[in-house]
């Protein structure tokens, strides 16, 4: 069910009513295997029921197949675990994108993050033609606008409802005085309900990056879930500043892993405290976890922090 602004109830999903409320949100990301048999990937999701507010399945991640993240996401909601689909620019026309979109809804799939998706020249078959009929802005419209009107892009009619909770990506950026947030005032134009972020650990620049956001009248309209990882190593982390694009990762974060002596440990502890920080950070509505080597340590970051309690 949709408001007279075509966005979507806030009791559509567990994410929509808990970003509706005001409670800080928790959101993981999982990787579907390459398998035909799913038992390992819902054994490594089963921890974060309960703790993980939804968990992102990602569309061919690295530019890589895996598990179809339609069926990988219904797998999950069949576990009890809230999934967000992951879907990417990359791969599908608008026709494909579109009918995807209709089998997600059918299959009680509500919550959409919408991306570019990775280069397929970075991914292991380097050959792959990409497609981007649509920019991950034109997929964003195209969503609101079938749940707006309930009609395709034809003004085809869908039968059945349609009710989708949108989300975008962004970069935090430690604001000027001239930044005007274009991009995410572009997404939130488009019909973003949400976005998650590219790792922003350093929490100085979030609370500037929001603070401006909340000036320019962007949040809290548009629900900011910021980027974090455990990092389980000092090597990790100056890979993660110098290979992941628009990351950041302070340096006291860095020396703090150095000197551990136990850097696993160590960075699910520097993770944990990031969520209690961020949780008291004016529009800020939640953290979005990612750790696609280290699975296993977002379930405890979470019961650590205690953000999601209550």
């Amino acid at each position: 069910m949709n408001d007279a602004s075509g966005r979507p109830s806030p009791t559509i999903s567990n994410l929509g009513r808990r970003l509706a409320s005001g409670r800080f949100a928790v959101t993981a990301e999982l990787t579907p295997p390459v398998a035909t048999d799913a038992t390992e990937f819902i054994a490594r999701a089963a921890p974060l029921k309960g703790l993980a507010t939804a968990v992102n399945v990602t569309d061919g991640a690295g530019a890589k197949a895996h598990l179809s993240t339609l069926i990988a996401s219904r797998m999950l909601l069949d576990s009890g675990i809230e999934p967000i689909l992951q879907m990417t620019c990359r791969d599908r026309n608008r026709i494909a994108l579109q009918a995807d979109l209709l089998g997600a809804m059918a299959s009680g799939l509500h919550n959409l993050l919408v991306l570019g998706g990775d280069d397929p020249k970075a991914g292991d078959q380097p050959e792959t033609k990409p497609v981007f009929d649509l920019r991950s802005r034109d997929l964003l419209a195209m969503a609101h606008h079938m749940r707006s009107t309930g009609t395709l892009p034809t003004g085809t009619p869908i039968k059945g409802p349609v009710s989708l909770m949108l989300g975008g990506a962004d970069i935090p950026t430690d604001p000027p005085p001239s930044w005007d947030a274009a991009a995410l005032r572009d997404k939130l134009e488009a019909g973003a309900d949400f976005v998650q972020t590219q790792f922003c650990m350093d929490t100085g620049v979030v609370r500037r990056y929001a603070a401006r956001l909340i000036e320019l009248g962007i949040a809290p309209r548009l629900k900011i879930l910021i980027g974090i990882a455990p990092i389980p190593s000092v090597r990790s982390a100056r890979w993660m500043r110098e290979k992941l694009f628009g990351t950041r990762i302070p340096d006291a974060i860095v020396e703090r892993l150095e000197k551990a002596v136990d850097p696993k440990q160590e960075g699910r502890q520097i993770a944990s405290e990031l969520l209690q920080e961020l949780a008291t950070i004016p529009g800020i509505a939640g953290a979005h976890i990612m750790a696609p080597q280290n699975p296993s340590a977002i379930p405890e970051v979470i019961e650590a922090s205690g953000v999601t309690k209550g």
